[in-house]
């Protein structure tokens, strides 16, 4: 890169989603999802238990039922690589059974964006689609196509940093 191209190469700016929650039920969290202040669509996780990544990890898994929880309330980055358990799925060889994953989430592990209808579905996990009624969601298989397809492949192509925060309404 000649000193010219340097020079006037501006970085990155970040992609911010934003996921706020707002429909708590018994066993699913509904909320929506926002691209760079864009609202996308809706998304559904398990049950709020009111955690924030700021508290003490051990009062995070005092208070966490495992498979039955949504992550904490905070901000984290995000990465793209292949899920040992998911890579085989028909919607993620487009990707090369890559997902995005969620960092440094207080006592959790291997928190990922990938489709599914009901809270009750993930351990942890966040699905966008269509808000159908309460505790599910549609065309979450398109909902995440999009949007990889739209936002967070071109942004891990050209490595761009990806942050999500979660926050209640």
């Amino acid at each position: 890169m000649g000193l010219l191209s340097s020079i006037f190469k501006k970085p990155l700016r970040t992609l911010e989603l934003q996921l706020v929650r707002s429909e708590f039920g018994n066993d699913y969290t509904g909320g929506i999802l926002y691209v760079d202040g864009m609202r996308f669509g809706d998304t559904i996780e398990p049950k709020d238990r009111g955690l924030t990544s700021d508290m003490p990890l051990a009062e995070i898994k005092k208070q966490k039922v495992y498979a039955k929880t949504c992550i904490p309330y905070g901000r984290y980055k995000l990465s793209w690589q292949v899920s040992p358990s998911l890579k085989d799925r028909s919607y993620a060889k487009k990707y090369d059974g890559k997902f995005p994953y969620l960092l440094n989430v207080p006592g959790w592990e291997g928190v990922m964006l990938h489709p599914f209808n009901y809270g009750t579905e993930s351990k942890g996990c966040i699905a966008v689609g269509e808000k159908w009624m309460p505790g599910k969601i549609i065309n979450a298989t398109k909902g995440y196509q999009d949007l990889m397809d739209f936002y967070l492949v071109p942004a891990f192509k050209r490595n761009q940093e990806v942050w999500i925060t979660i926050k209640k309404k």
